[in-house]
C-alpha cells in the first residue's frame, strides 16, 4: 500500500468532483501514467482482471473453442466459459510453465478461433512461434498476463503481443489497485471496441445499445490507490528483486526443492516465489506446506488442482495424464512469502526452516 497520509491528502479531490465512476478524473490520470511506466499506447482500465478478459475475448470475437493452458488461475478458463466458448486444454513447457506452442498447434480444429495463453510468474511466453500459429490459422491471441505488470523483453512491454493483454491489479499483485485490471488493445479501434464494452456498449450518444456490454468499469477510489502507488512501484520491485535473488541463494543448496527461474530480460515484476518440491525431498509438496504452515509460514499452492481437474470442467472428458508437465507442476509447486516489507528476520527464519525440514 502507498503512504496513508499520501492517499488521503488527494481524496478531497474525489468529494469536489462529486464524480465516483464512470471515466472518472482518477481514471484518466492513472490510465495516462500507466500507459507511459509500462511503454503501452492503448490502456483501458477496468474492475477486476477477469472481467478484463471476459471482455478482452469478446473484443476478439472469440467463439466454439479457445486453446489454453490448465495450469492457471481458475479465472483463465471461466472468462472463455462467460463467452460462451468451451476451453481447450494443452499442455506447458516444463522449462518456463507457460504453454506449450507445439501442443497448441495440435489441439487447433476447424472449431478453434482463439488462443489465451498465461505470462507464468512473468515469464514471457513464446510470443513469436504463437504468433506464427495464429497467424497460419487466423486465430486470435488474448493474453492473460495477470503477472506481467512491468515485464518487459527486448522489443518493449510484454503487455504489447497478441490481440489482447490483461494485468491483474489485484490486492495480491505487485501494483494494486485494491481491485483492479486493465486491457491492453493492439490498437485504437480495439481500445474504443474495450471501452464501450466496458460501459454496457453505451453508443456514443448514450441513448441506444446496439451489442453485448458489461460493467467493467474501474472506480475513482481505486484509481487513487494506483496512482498514489505508482510513484514507488519501482522500490517495490527492486525489493522484491533482492528477495527473490535471496531465495535463490538460499536454497540452491537444498536437495529437493528446486526455484523456478523468473526470466528479468530487462525488466520483471516477480509477483510471485514459485519452487517445486521434487520427489527426492523428505517431505511431498503437501506435507511441507503444512510444516510451513504449523510455523507460521504462509505458502500457497498457486496453481493446484489443474484447472482440467475442477468439477466444472470435469465434462470436458479431459484427464490430466495428458498433461504431464502441467500435472507434475501442479502436484509441486509451491508459491513461498515475498513482499517489500518481508524484513531480514523473517527471511532468516523462513530458510532456517527450511533448512531445518530437508
Amino acid at each position: 500500500l502507498p503512504p496513508l497520509e499520501e492517499f488521503k491528502k488527494r481524496l478531497p479531490e474525489i468529494w469536489e468532483s462529486r464524480i465516483l465512476s464512470n471515466n472518472g478524473p482518477m481514471v484518466r490520470e492513472l490510465e495516462q501514467k500507466l500507459q507511459k511506466y509500462l511503454g503501452v499506447n492503448h490502456l483501458s482500465l477496468v474492475s477486476n482482471a477477469t472481467i478484463g478478459l471476459m471482455i478482452a475475448l469478446k473484443a476478439a470475437n472469440v467463439r466454439n473453442k479457445v486453446i489454453t493452458s490448465p495450469f492457471s488461475f481458475v479465472a483463465t478458463a471461466q472468462a472463455i466459459s462467460w463467452n460462451g466458448a468451451k476451453p481447450i486444454f494443452v499442455d506447458i513447457d516444463e522449462s518456463d510453465l507457460n504453454i506449450d506452442p507445439n501442443e497448441i498447434e495440435k489441439a487447433i480444429s476447424p472449431d478453434t478461433t482463439a488462443i489465451l495463453p498465461i505470462h507464468c510468474y512473468g515469464n514471457l511466453c513464446n510470443v513469436e512461434a504463437i504468433s506464427k500459429i495464429a497467424k497460419k490459422y487466423g486465430l486470435k491471441v488474448v493474453y492473460d498476463a495477470a503477472h506481467s505488470f512491468a515485464a518487459d523483453n527486448d522489443i518493449g512491454s510484454t503487455l504489447n503481443h497478441g490481440d489482447f493483454s490483461v494485468v491483474s491489479f489485484h490486492a495480491t499483485k505487485v501494483f494494486n489497485t485494491f481491485e483492479g485490471g486493465a486491457i491492453i488493445s493492439k490498437n485504437n479501434a480495439s481500445k474504443e471496441m474495450v471501452d464501450r464494452l466496458i460501459n454496457f456498449s453505451l453508443n456514443t450518444s448514450k441513448d441506444d445499445v446496439d451489442m453485448l456490454g458489461i460493467n467493467g468499469k474501474m472506480s475513482e477510489i481505486a484509481a487513487l490507490n494506483g496512482i498514489c502507488q505508482l510513484k514507488y512501484i519501482d522500490e517495490v520491485i527492486e525489493k522484491r528483486k533482492i528477495i527473490y535473488k535471496k531465495y535463490c541463494a538460499a536454497l540452491s543448496s537444498v536437495q529437493g526443492i528446486d526455484v523456478v527461474k523468473i526470466s528479468s530480460g530487462k525488466r520483471n515484476g516477480y509477483s510471485y516465489m514459485p519452487i517445486l518440491v521434487r520427489k527426492s525431498f523428505r517431505y511431498t509438496r503437501d506435507d511441507f506446506a503444512r510444516q510451513l504452515d504449523a510455523k507460521g509460514i504462509f505458502s500457497r499452492k498457486y496453481f493446484y488442482p489443474l484447472l482440467s481437474n475442477l468439477s466444472f470442467y470435469k465434462d470436458l472428458d479431459i484427464s490430466n495424464t495428458k498433461f504431464q508437465n502441467a500435472s507434475l507442476a501442479a502436484d509441486q509447486i509451491l508459491c513461498m512469502p515475498i513482499y517489500p516489507d518481508l524484513s531480514d528476520e523473517d527471511f532468516d527464519y523462513i530458510v532456517s526452516v527450511i533448512q531445518k525440514l530437508k
